[in-house]
């Protein structure tokens, strides 16, 4: 089955692949595939922004959601009378007639990735750009305007090792996978305070929970520092300067990346 592949590196944040998807389907009903999507409240296609850090070091990372068309879809378990099911080429499809009122179809999802038409009193979400698909085309609208290639549409045995799963339906087999995500990071500035200058080359190291040492990095020419790719754990930042006090400080990434800004070295008395 076909997977859309989403190469976070790639990604520049322009939301081409979510106005794609409302130019698509607001103001056109596509049934018996999909009625027209209104034209505010539901994003079948979703870019979320989030923002990780803080000054002086922030982030923004761009993450689009939408349905995964599961091999255990959620949606399909929890429909009624045949209102939701699965074509030939595996695209999950809400059937906009049978689904009429049928509400738990929209809680049902994980991702929330199916919404409710107030006005239609019907559940919608991603088609997978199934008409689209039957007329010809080879990949769905959102696939098709992505300028930078962070959207691609492959055969699931064609997905590269380090590519996961949509994290909101994985244990339900999704067809929609990330790739180069960036794991958690620590960054710092080593100061001395006392010629308000930044300390250049000293060598930081990160260890773990045990005291082991994880990675071992020199500040640039800005005093600088960063460990990257860091698994969701507590860190120790420890950095040993000829001519100043050693310095350890907690790095915990459990919940969030972790900037300690600006860090005072203290010269030995």
């Amino acid at each position: 089955m076909k997977t859309i592949l989403f190469d976070a590196s790639l990604c520049n944040g322009c939301y081409g692949c979510q106005m794609a998807c409302k130019d698509e389907h607001c103001g056109n009903d596509w049934s018996p595939i999909a009625a027209e999507q209104p034209m505010t409240g539901q994003f079948w296609c979703r870019v979320d922004q989030e923002t990780r850090g803080k000054t002086p070091e922030v982030k923004v990372q761009y993450t689009p959601v939408m349905c995964g068309h599961c091999d255990n879809a959620a949606c399909m378990a929890a429909a009624t009378d045949g209102a939701v099911y699965r074509r030939d080429d595996g695209l999950v499809i809400i059937d906009p007639v049978k689904s009429k009122g049928q509400k738990q179809i929209v809680d049902a999802c994980p991702a929330g990735a199916v919404y409710w038409n107030e006005k239609l009193q019907i559940p919608q979400k991603c088609t997978g750009c199934a008409h689209l698909l039957d007329d010809g085309w080879t990949v769905p609208r959102c696939v098709d305007v992505c300028a930078t290639g962070a959207l691609t549409y492959v055969d699931e045995e064609d997905l590269p090792e380090n590519a996961v799963p949509m994290p909101a339906v994985g244990e339900n087999h999704p067809h929609v996978y990330y790739v180069n995500v960036p794991k958690r990071w620590v960054y710092g500035v080593l100061v001395d305070r006392t010629i308000n200058e930044v300390v250049i080359g000293a060598q930081v190291k990160l260890k773990d929970a045990t005291g082991a040492e994880v990675a071992t990095v020199e500040t640039d020419d800005f005093g600088e520092f960063r460990f990257k790719e860091l698994d969701d754990a507590a860190y120790t930042v420890c950095a040993s300067v000829e001519g100043y006090e050693d310095v350890e400080l907690a790095a915990d990434t459990t919940a969030e990346d972790v900037v300690l800004g600006d860090i005072f070295l203290k010269a030995v008395a």
